[in-house]
């Protein structure tokens, strides 16, 4: 069953943000990530929202899960938390 990341980011320094985000995309492309949802246009309609948001899904919860504890994203997380204040959430689909 599928599982999806779900992002949502302020970003404060966006040339710093930009080597996570080349970074992320690597290590999320190695665990058969695929972008569904990269920044754009959004209209928040409930709650607190954040500028920026991103939802990436994987084959399962598992590769989700690795992907996240990969070294070749804690390469990218430690650009992240310099440029970015985020949420993240890791939730299964549905059948």
């Amino acid at each position: 069953m599928s599982a999806y990341w779900i992002v949502r980011v302020d970003v404060s320094d966006e040339d710093t943000y930009k080597e996570y985000a080349k970074l992320a995309t690597v290590a999320i492309q190695e665990h058969g990530g695929k972008f569904l949802v990269r920044g754009g246009k959004y209209q928040s309609m409930e709650g607190n929202s954040r500028p920026r948001n991103v939802v990436v899904e994987f084959p399962d919860m598992d590769l989700a899960i690795k992907c996240y504890g990969s070294e070749a994203y804690k390469r990218a997380l430690q650009y992240s938390s310099r440029s970015s204040d985020r949420d993240m959430v890791i939730v299964e689909g549905v059948e």
